[in-house]
């Protein structure tokens, strides 16, 4: 209970000046009930004539309706409260902020009021209005819809009872699991949990062990438990493998008349070196003007997988295939995948594709849209590739040569019209053949990926135009793009903010200028200490891509109109798109945008899950490499700054680590939001993000998928 201060013993007090020290002292005890000798000893006041007159204060206060009477001559804050409803964000501490439309700003919900709510969940809060306070508080009081009630993590039995210890550090419940219903999990076992009884008593919720991943530690267990954690699936039900394995594959004369043929055209795919699934290929034909024919041709998918079938059904809730570490887990059945919709070498294919004619310039003098059968002449790997076009030398090189001086002349242009180069490194693992992790690179694209990427980005922006662009006095059909809207401004002028300490600018008020001033930022730091650190914050900066039937454009790449066209066989919005433009070139009406909308939203959030999982995996990964490194010194740099920690990442292998605020002993740091730094309190020592720095690698947590490390002096790593 706090006092408020009082320079007078209430006898000069007046009436006015006694009503706002009441009212305050409410505010400032929320949900505290007080009669007037309470309220007096609060106030400090003692002498008789004022306790008098704050007796009647407090019953006129109660009668205009700013308190009320809980009890005879007992009162309390009469608080001015709505009910929302919203989604739970759970912060590191434990409380909450309750995110809703329904209110301008989060509401602050503290963990003793969350009353049993999760990450996630949406909710129903009861929002207190607080005299003299700019934040909202509230209260749970009704979760409507749970975002989970399975989770993921170690079994620990004990002789009369058990619990799931969860993995995620956002679920800060054990799960109680009576001994019946094990489902045969032991003790240290990974397994999934349902919750099935959490009363408003009950501390920990009740739980049945649904699925048991096996024993914790092991590869196969732990990539499972992470697409369990996000709700994917790592295989397929057996009705969905049964009716992909019954599905006709025979191209039927009939079928090759309904389509344009391209058997006799040189025709390739270029790859990964140990990609299985091959969903798209190119066409190279010199015609008789001079000018070049080229052919995307993506894999006919929707030919094969068809509208209310087990397939489609299947296709639509995973939405995309997710990449791990150590494997693929299909959208699509592998003998849809990696046989039917794969564009493999002299096999006649089923294709979809988009044709352009273009001059030796690379301008589009004409385009064609519709569906296709080819017969690939060559699969190479973008390295087989990359070798023609650095010796002119090989299999097809008049083909690849001249391809690559397109792309080259088409990505040119598309910078010089506002596109922005994120080329940020990828980190890979050399796995032996147990998956553990033997070593860390980065694969770096070169000319070979390049080429690929700027066709399927002509054909997605072209397919795109091509239903998008308004007809004059027409309304534009319903369609599926993939949008990216305008940075964020209070983003941009922090990121701006923060690289003038390197050195840099950024022009953020000159919108038509901004895209070419963030790639010569991005050019500027290339092998600079602070690279993966500006370049991680640049994206930060953006808005995130998604997928929606309302076109705002694709900011980062300056297109007007863009889809995904190119990858039916990976990414559910592709199988949308496919059948919307054969829609439309068959002369059919607008489809019902809202249901697409629903499509996008669900497509768009698989996506999140799918890469949220790729992370987790990689993760995953980095710690169980340095977990042999355990006690060696590397150099860093500071990736990452919170008021708990530090975040490096080491520069020989991009692995990264924590170094905790309360392991820095020689001064008191401070987290400056701000300054994107933490600055000790008495030496001004800072460490901010891009700064070098030495780690010593403390621990290597597999469970947490976290590395801890501690600061080391420069001189202790030589």
């Amino acid at each position: 209970m706090s006092k408020l201060n009082s320079t007078s013993k209430a006898k000069g007090d007046n009436k006015k000046s006694l009503i706002g020290k009441v009212i305050s002292a409410f505010a400032e005890n929320r949900g505290a009930q007080y009669n007037y000798k309470q309220m007096a000893k609060l106030l400090n006041i003692s002498d008789d004539a004022t306790r008098k007159l704050l007796n009647k204060t407090m019953t006129e206060l109660a009668e205009s309706g700013e308190l009320e009477e809980v009890s005879r001559g007992k009162f309390r804050q009469k608080v001015k409260a709505a009910y929302i409803e919203g989604i739970v964000d759970i912060t590191s501490s434990g409380s909450a902020y309750i995110v809703s439309e329904q209110c301008d700003q989060d509401v602050y919900v503290a963990a003793n009021n969350l009353n049993h709510a999760l990450p996630g969940d949406t909710v129903r809060v009861y929002v207190y209005s607080r005299r003299g306070h700019k934040s909202v508080e509230g209260e749970v009081v009704d979760i409507i819809k749970r975002k989970r009630t399975t989770f993921v993590g170690t079994i620990e039995v004990s002789k009369n009872f058990a619990f799931l210890i969860p993995d995620r550090a956002h679920m800060p419940f054990d799960i109680f699991i009576p001994l019946d219903k094990l489902n045969k999990a032991k003790n240290k076992q990974k397994a999934v949990v349902k919750i099935t009884e959490w009363t408003e008593r009950q501390k920990n919720p009740i739980g049945e062990v649904v699925e048991v991943l096996g024993v914790a530690g092991q590869n196969n267990t732990e990539m499972h438990a992470i697409l369990a954690e996000y709700g994917l699936p790592y295989n397929f039900p057996e009705r969905v493998e049964t009716a992909a394995n019954n599905i006709d594959g025979e191209i039927t004369n009939e079928e090759i008349a309904r389509r344009r043929d391209f058997r006799n055209i040189t025709t390739f795919t270029i790859d990964p070196a140990d990609a299985k699934d091959f969903d798209d290929a190119l066409s190279f034909q010199r015609l008789d003007n001079g000018n070049v024919q080229v052919g995307v041709h993506i894999a006919d998918v929707t030919h094969y997988v068809r509208p209310n079938t087990v397939l489609e059904s299947e296709a639509y809730n995973r939405a995309t295939s997710v990449y791990l570490v150590d494997r693929v887990v299909p959208m699509l059945p592998e003998c849809l995948s990696n046989d039917l919709c794969s564009l493999r070498p002299d096999e006649e294919k089923l294709c979809f594709s988009a044709v352009f004619e273009l001059d030796n310039e690379a301008n589009l003098i004409n385009e064609w849209f519709g569906r296709t059968v080819i017969k690939s002449n060559r699969r190479f790997s973008y390295e087989e590739a990359q070798a023609v076009i650095e010796t002119g030398e090989g299999d097809l090189k008049d083909e690849i040569l001249e391809l690559n001086r397109l792309a080259q002349l088409l990505r040119k242009e598309r910078f010089t019209n506002g596109s922005i180069s994120f080329e940020r490194a990828e980190v890979k693992f050399i796995l032996d053949e147990n998956a553990r992790p033997v070593g860390v690179y980065t694969k770096e694209n070169k000319e070979s990926n390049k080429l690929i990427e700027e066709f399927m980005l002509l054909a997605n922006k072209r397919v795109a135009t091509f239903i998008g662009k308004k007809e004059p006095g027409k309304k534009p059909n319903t369609f599926v793009y993939r949008i990216h809207d305008q940075p964020n401004p209070d983003k941009l002028m922090a990121f701006a903010s923060f690289i003038r300490k390197f050195g840099h600018q950024l022009q953020v008020k000159n919108k038509s200028k901004l895209a070419k001033s963030i790639n010569t930022l991005l050019t500027e730091v290339r092998g600079h200490a602070e690279q993966t650190v500006v370049e991680t914050l640049a994206v930060r900066s953006m808005a995130k891509a998604e997928y929606s039937t309302k076109n705002v454009g694709h900011y980062g790449l300056g297109f007007e109109y863009y889809t995904h066209f190119t990858s039916p066989i990976r990414r559910y919005p592709d199988m949308m798109v496919h059948r919307l433009l054969a829609h439309y070139l068959d002369g059919g009406k607008s489809v019902d945008s809202t249901v697409y909308e629903s499509m996008c939203k669900h497509s768009s959030e698989m996506e999140q899950l799918a890469a949220s999982a790729e992370r987790a995996s990689i993760k995953y990964k980095q710690v169980e490499f340095m977990k042999d490194n355990v006690g060696r010194i590397f150099e860093g740099v500071v990736s990452g700054v919170t008021q708990w920690g530090i975040y490096v990442e080491v520069k020989e292998n991009r692995c990264e680590g924590m170094v905790s605020i309360r392991s820095l002993t020689d001064d008191f740091y401070e987290y400056d939001e701000n300054e994107f730094a933490v600055i000790g309190h008495r030496n001004k020592k800072r460490y901010t993000l891009g700064d070098t720095v030495f780690i010593r690698v403390l621990s290597a947590d597999m469970e947490k998928k976290q590395l801890n490390f501690e600061m080391v002096n420069g001189e202790d790593a030589k």
